[in-house]
């Protein structure tokens, strides 16, 4: 019977953040296929997993794709493990998962950490629609090329980046994206954890006087539609207005009105209390 295909997550930092699962099943395979054999021996060796290594990375995915799908043919169990976090996401895997598909082997996820998903969750930006867009074009006429293709997205964009790129990335994202509200997050998990919230510009400017280390997930603001939103405000002061006038009729005080349409409308109390008088003033001045 033919083998079967774990890909496993692993920490982006913390050695603790791995599941009982995971741990189970890089005891139990015959093989882990590690992006580095170096980096993921530390991992097994702190939880005294002797599982044998072989490495699997850009430079030899397509060959070692192959061999590996051959010995899970012929019934061996592998675990593919990237450096951190889950595989395939930006990191080697996708050939091996394709072709274990073709020859019909079982691939079983087993998740976790993610440094995607970290990033996102802690930003304070929209979560319920994202765009993940991996790491940024290395050559800045490409990078440019990528993001002016993003400039309608509505979606919070995610991207990853390295230590020696983000100035230049940052200062193509204010001038091709223009201003926006976004977070940096550095070293997640670790000791020295950092998130680093501001405008675009903001961050642009940090990075010129500031050497950050470590890999780094960059989460930025989707394209606001500033009319719809002025359309919506619109709208939003002509409910109120005649929520007022209708309230006003029925003989009800300014101190209730503002209560209760400040709960409806998310106002402050005092503020729908300032619209009522206002909306009154002017109806005397009229008469």
């Amino acid at each position: 019977m033919a083998g079967t295909l774990y890909i496993v997550a692993s920490p982006i930092g913390n050695l603790e953040d791995i599941t009982l699962r995971a741990l189970r099943v890089l005891k139990e395979v015959d093989l882990i296929a590690a992006e580095d054999t170096r980096h993921t021996k530390k991992l097994l060796v702190h939880y005294g997993i002797p599982t044998p290594l072989t490495s699997y990375h850009q430079h030899n995915e397509k060959a070692r794709s192959a061999s590996l799908v051959h010995r899970l043919s012929s019934g061996c169990r592998i675990a593919l493990i990237s450096d951190a976090g889950t595989p395939i996401l930006s990191d080697p895997g996708f050939l091996l998962v394709q072709a274990a598909i073709r020859a019909g082997i079982s691939v079983i996820p087993i998740p976790g950490p993610s440094a995607l998903t970290t990033v996102l969750v802690a930003s304070g930006l929209p979560t319920d629609r994202f765009a993940f867009e991996g790491f940024l074009p290395s050559r800045k006429s490409q990078r440019r090329k990528k993001l002016r293709g993003l400039q309608e997205e509505k979606r919070t964009l995610v991207f990853y980046e390295v230590p020696h790129r983000v100035k230049e990335s940052l200062q193509d994202l204010l001038e091709v994206l223009g201003e926006r509200e976004m977070v940096l997050g550095r070293e997640m998990t670790k000791l020295h954890e950092e998130f680093i919230r501001g405008s675009v510009s903001e961050l642009a400017a940090q990075a010129k006087v500031k050497e950050w280390r470590g890999e780094m997930t960059l989460v930025v603001e989707g394209k606001i539609d500033r009319d719809s939103d002025s359309d919506r405000e619109k709208e939003r002061v002509r409910a109120l207005g005649t929520e007022i006038k209708k309230l006003r009729k029925e003989g009800m005080r300014v101190k209730e009105i503002a209560e209760l349409l400040g709960e409806r409308f998310s106002l402050s109390k005092r503020e729908v209390y300032r619209m009522v008088l206002e909306g009154e003033g002017r109806n005397e001045s009229r008469a």
